[in-house]
């Protein structure tokens, strides 16, 4: 498949051929797998203390002829405390006691990874690659992408050098980028208790550039609202489909796009 590459102005500045990655068949099935089990690697791991609810002196005593046996008094079974004073009788441990240990609490040693084949991986990856270039599956993502003069976009690798945010701002406009950089600009306020755990607010996902080599492009998009940032050698796959949604509106280098095309060179790490 042939696309044309574009320069920084907006101008056409040759032909770049790309590879199978572009045109696969698109798989949302393996493409959710992969993007959950991408999430599931940074869970962070959790659980009680193992000592919760059991720093207690409370025990059962059940021999009738020891001291504080409590065989015949009419009272449940359970744990508790015989040290005298006004603690003397208060069950303790169980779950069902006051300040008992929890039935059930969450283990540390629970694994959260879900695993995947390497192969799969790929074929994820190279799946959605190809979905971001099919642009009815990038319109019907919510990008706007009317005014976008192809898809795939490609750019020279001049690109990837840009150093200030305004220089990216208006090469992405010179490309009919301009409404999208709008409709990412726009910030919600997210409902429920979310507010108040550290992510209040909701920001569309906006376009996606992926570069062979960081000469400054990071620091210089990174600052766009709804704009990222990627290596093509490091490229994931929920990075192409946020929230498993495939057809990510993405922009690549000359030299990136042949890197992706190459199997060999796009292989994910495990």
């Amino acid at each position: 498949m042939k696309v044309p590459v574009y320069g920084l102005k907006g101008e056409v500045k040759g032909e770049v051929t790309l590879g199978k990655a572009f045109s696969h068949p698109a798989r949302k099935d393996l493409i959710r797998r992969a993007v959950v089990s991408e999430e599931s690697r940074t869970r962070q791991h959790y659980g009680a203390d193992p000592l919760a609810g059991k720093r207690t002196s409370a025990k059962y005593i059940g021999t009738r002829s020891e001291k504080g046996s409590m065989m015949n008094k009419e009272m449940a079974r359970s744990k508790r405390i015989t040290a005298g004073g006004y603690m003397h009788w208060r069950a303790r441990f169980n779950p069902n006691n006051v300040k008992g240990r929890r039935a059930h609490p969450p283990l540390v040693e629970k694994v959260w990874d879900k695993k995947i084949n390497r192969k799969e991986m790929l074929l994820a990856l190279f799946s959605a690659v190809s979905c971001s270039s099919e642009k009815a599956m990038v319109k019907s993502r919510g990008h706007d992408v009317e005014e976008v003069k192809h898809i795939p976009l490609v750019l020279e690798d001049g690109f990837q050098e840009l150093k200030k945010t305004s220089q990216v701002e208006e090469v992405l406009t010179a490309l009919g980028l301009g409404s999208e950089l709008e409709r990412c600009s726009e910030k919600k306020t997210r409902a429920g208790r979310g507010k108040t755990r550290g992510r209040r607010n909701i920001r569309k996902k906006g376009p996606l550039i992926v570069v062979s080599e960081d000469k400054g492009i990071s620091k210089a998009a990174g600052n766009i609202p709804g704009v990222d940032v990627s290596l093509a050698g490091k490229l994931k796959v929920g990075m192409l489909a946020p929230g498993t949604l495939p057809g990510r509106l993405t922009i690549w280098t000359r030299s990136a796009a042949e890197l992706i095309s190459n199997p060999a060179a796009a292989k994910p790490k495990q």
